[in-house]
């Protein structure tokens, strides 16, 4: 553990909720609407988790039109989400330990303020920044510079982040911060470990204790 560690900077999907199956959904129903025929190639979509929809099209050569039918499906599916196992005790333990909380999102953040809002927990993050809300998403490491900013963290050895793409770890590096990557959600483990995070946990438990180890 950073031995003055004072805030925990959380990616959403796939570490805090388990949204997988909603996202497959909302990007099935929109490939379909807006490009028709054809699997929609939700396995590549995955492998660029972490990133901003529009910058995810852009790679996929995939029409940014997309965007609006995935996020409206995003929100009338939105109820289907769930939080992870554990993690309302991870964030009740190290908030109770003094730990100040920022997630930084490829979400918009008026979407993963929404999201929160309706799972109860919003009111357990400082501050939600979503990818719209900076110059450049991840894997840049602006989201985590505005997040850091907005806690008024001073020393970079203050922060983790924590996510569970190869982006997430890209942008923490990028910033200067511990990179941990979460490994109990849906994401293949291996590019996240071939990817030599700081450390890696396979449950909220674990890293709770980490964070909270002298």
């Amino acid at each position: 553990m950073p031995g003055d560690l004072k805030v925990v900077i959380f990616d959403l999907d796939g570490v805090l909720v388990d949204s997988f199956g909603v996202m497959r959904e909302a990007f099935h129903r929109a490939y379909r609407e807006v490009v028709g025929a054809g699997e929609p190639p939700f396995e590549e979509y995955s492998k660029h988790l972490g990133r901003y929809f529009p910058d995810i099209m852009t790679i996929m050569n995939l029409p940014l039109e997309m965007e609006e039918p995935f996020v409206r499906e995003s929100y009338r599916l939105a109820s289907r989400v769930r939080l992870f196992d554990g993690v309302t005790d991870m964030l009740e333990k190290l908030s109770g330990h003094g730990l100040r909380f920022a997630i930084a999102t490829g979400k918009s953040g008026p979407r993963a303020r929404s999201l929160l809002d309706g799972l109860g927990v919003l009111s357990r993050f400082d501050h939600v920044v979503g990818s719209d809300e900076v110059a450049n998403p991840k894997p840049a490491p602006d989201i985590i510079f505005r997040a850091m900013d907005l806690l008024g963290v001073v020393e970079k050895s203050e922060a983790v982040m924590i996510g569970d793409a190869e982006t997430d770890l890209a942008s923490a590096r990028a910033a200067g911060v511990t990179a941990v990557a979460a490994l109990w959600g849906e994401s293949d483990p291996g590019p996240l470990l071939d990817a030599q995070p700081d450390a890696s946990f396979d449950s909220p438990a674990a890293f709770t204790t980490w964070c909270l180890s002298d």
